[in-house]
């Protein structure tokens, strides 16, 4: 017999240690690879690292090139 919070066995004793959880595997294999989310995640790194380079140009007044070179 079983409660919510605990173990009875068959002979009506009450066994209160934890209930073990079921043990799973969590297959992840499909994050890696030519997957939609690898493609959505690099488009939008991308996206971050044009609008990085238009704000450094628009700020400096010289490009990445014009930067570096200045260093």
């Amino acid at each position: 017999m079983r409660t919510n919070t605990a173990i009875i066995d068959d002979q009506g004793k009450l066994n209160n240690f934890a209930i073990e959880p079921k043990v799973y595997v969590d297959e992840q294999g499909d994050r890696t690879g030519f997957t939609p989310y690898a493609e959505m995640l690099n488009g939008r790194l991308a996206m971050i690292g044009f609008v990085s380079l238009i704000a450094l140009e628009v700020f400096t007044g010289h490009g990445i090139i014009g930067v570096l070179a200045n260093l």
